[in-house]
């Protein structure tokens, strides 16, 4: 009986040792053909990726940001007038589009329409509702205008990055502004600038060195003395004399430090043969030239995780100084010497209850103050541009993801000096609002506003 069972034990072995090795066989045969089918599609993956690039590359893509606004508005004058609105309703079209061939070259564009509801029985256009500074944010009629087109070349050479650019700019909304805008900060700094024109740009990225570091210069042009075509002077674009002078702009934006939380954000520029109304009133003509400066600081989050609250709350301050520089002969804001105002602005947005976002903003304005910020997004004039006080505060409410929101908004201007939205002339003459000589000067302007914004 054992020898039985010991030959059982031989052959029952001798079967599983035979039956391993074919086993083993055909786990190493599948191995090979599954490496090779891994092999397979990763290059089908990468054809796939590379036509998907390629198919990216080939198409311009669009996006749409579609707002509906109701504002109330209230003027007081120094001898207490009252203007006031309660009813203004408006659509504002943005209609952006971008392509890019290559890596690093890219097009970007936006079309708008900015009309109130309803037709206004005067000719649309009849005063600066057209003028190109601010061609987009004022209300016009239902035509679709261009508010940005520009390429975009990005280059590196060993740490240093290179962006060189030209177009109509996106010159608008920019740094800091764009929080209550509730958008991605542009180009500019918004408490000096905030208008459309058409120039260049080149930036260097020195981020590998210091945390955000880069430096841009900028040019551009909001004027032109050229003839239009076919005006019977028999030189159709050649300059005219008689005219205003070209008003060209150079600046440059220097980033010494972003890491993400802390920022800081400084700017210079100088407009040359800005325009301005001539003492009688009559026509505009070249006063001189004006320089602008602003260093502004801002904080995402205060302090490293103590709370949500303090993680989501963004505190800001800016300072900003504005100087004339006046030809002989020609008073700019009233004085033919070099006169310098300055403008302080805080401000701050927290989050809320609801998922949103609340701000509070205050800035103060001297007497020769003068910014070129007259395309910001306000029905009663530039807030940042204010000689006096300016009070601000709003509640911007995401109500679909990110692709439907609201806001409610509330803006108080409070000035001491006229002139706070003119040009650089005599219409831009600083006079004390509670001063006789000025009785119908605005002496208080309000806006309530309320708008429902798609984007997708």
């Amino acid at each position: 009986m054992r020898k039985i069972v010991t030959l059982s034990a031989v052959a029952f072995l001798s079967t599983m040792a035979f039956a391993d090795a074919d086993t083993q066989k055909q786990i190493d045969e599948l191995k090979k053909k599954i490496e090779q089918l891994e092999k397979a599609n990763k290059a089908q993956d990468v054809k796939i990726s590379k036509v998907n690039a390629q198919s990216a590359m080939d198409n311009i893509k669009f996006d749409v940001d579609f707002r509906t606004s109701y504002d109330n508005l209230r003027y007081e004058t120094a001898n207490g007038a009252h203007y006031s609105n309660s009813s203004l309703y408006s659509n504002r079209l943005w209609l952006g589009m971008g392509y890019a061939p290559t890596e690093n070259m890219m097009f970007k564009g936006q079309l708008s329409v900015n009309k109130a509801f309803g037709a206004n029985y005067n000719q649309r256009g009849a005063g600066f509702d057209m003028f190109d500074w601010v061609l987009n944010e004022n209300l016009t009629d239902d035509t679709i205008k261009l508010r940005e087109a520009y390429w975009l070349w990005s280059f590196d050479t060993g740490k240093i990055g290179w962006t060189v650019s030209a177009g109509r700019r996106p010159a608008t909304n920019g740094y800091l502004v764009n929080l209550r805008d509730d958008d991605q900060a542009k180009s500019p700094m918004g408490h000096i600038i905030n208008m459309e024109f058409d120039g260049a740009s080149a930036a260097m990225k020195l981020d590998k060195y210091i945390s955000g570091m880069y430096f841009k210069l900028c040019l551009g042009r909001g004027l032109t003395n050229a003839n239009s075509r076919f005006d019977n002077t028999g030189y159709d674009f050649a300059t005219d004399d008689s005219d205003l002078d070209n008003t060209d702009m150079v600046g440059m934006i220097f980033q010494p430090y972003d890491n993400g939380q802390y920022s800081v954000m400084t700017k210079w520029y100088r407009g040359f043969n800005v325009p301005g109304y001539k003492a009688d009133f009559s026509g505009l003509e070249s006063f001189g030239d004006m320089d602008g400066m602003a260093i502004s600081f801002k904080t995402d989050g205060i302090g490293d995780g103590i709370n949500d609250f303090l993680d989501e709350t963004v505190l800001f301050a800016s300072f900003a100084a504005s100087t004339t520089r006046p030809n002989a002969g020609q008073p700019m804001l009233g004085s033919t010497d070099d006169e310098t105002g300055t403008s302080f602005w805080v401000g701050t947005q927290m989050p809320n209850l609801t998922g949103g976002k609340f701000g509070l903003e205050y800035n103060h304005g001297s007497k020769y103050w003068r910014p070129f910020t007259y395309g910001e997004d306000t029905m009663i004039g530039s807030k940042m541009a204010v000689r006096g006080n300016a009070y601000e505060a709003y509640w911007t409410q995401p109500l679909i993801k990110d692709v439907f929101s609201m806001q409610i908004r509330y803006t108080y201007l409070d000035y001491d000096y006229t002139g706070s939205n003119a040009f650089f002339g005599y219409g831009g003459t600083p006079m004390k609002i509670s001063e006789a000589a000025t009785p119908t000067a605005v002496e208080t302007a309000q806006d309530l506003r309320v708008y429902f914004r798609y984007r997708y």
